[in-house]
């Protein structure tokens, strides 16, 4: 893109002049990263309570959790600038974070959550891919990942997360 900052202004010019809607992208943003590992835990639970057996939960744990620590170690290697460092932009939400901004990982693990819960629940996992999808509309408003970063995150957490359906 020639000139992020003047996308990022355009694009954020609306949530900057209401201050609901400033609130609500901030919110958002902080409830869903908060409610997903919450979530996760409880569809844990839930599995063993119901399966009564500790490998019914194997493919819910290890599919999250190496596709997680993959992601990591090629974000790390990739170290792309997050917007704020790269443009001169006022971002929405306030990160001290430098580099590896590239797949979002914070997309990438509310998708893989919400496939691991469409496993059980179709209805639930539609749910919460729908707002996987505000999340990362939350975190690219709020300017601490590019448009692609986050759909990068959503897609490869739908690859991963479609390895459930294959155990």
């Amino acid at each position: 893109m020639k000139n992020y900052a003047e996308f990022y202004e355009k694009l954020t010019k609306p949530v900057r002049t209401r201050s609901k809607w400033l609130y609500f992208v901030k919110t958002v943003n902080s409830l869903i990263t908060r409610i997903m590992p919450f979530i996760y835990l409880m569809l844990l639970l839930y599995l063993f309570w119901t399966q009564k057996r500790w490998t019914a939960l194997m493919p819910f744990v290890l599919v999250p959790s190496l596709s997680f620590v993959l992601l990591s170690l090629v974000r790390k290697y990739l170290n792309q600038p997050r917007p704020y460092e790269r443009w001169t932009i006022s971002p929405l939400i306030i990160k001290d974070a430098k580099g590896q901004s590239m797949p979002s990982r914070h997309v990438f693990s509310a998708v893989v959550i919400s496939v691991c819960v469409l496993r059980v629940t179709v209805w639930g996992g539609i749910m919460l891919l729908i707002l996987s999808a505000l999340l990362a509309c939350c975190r690219v408003l709020g300017g601490v990942h590019y448009p692609k970063d986050v759909i990068i995150g959503y897609l490869i957490g739908l690859l991963a997360g479609s390895l459930l359906f294959w155990v």
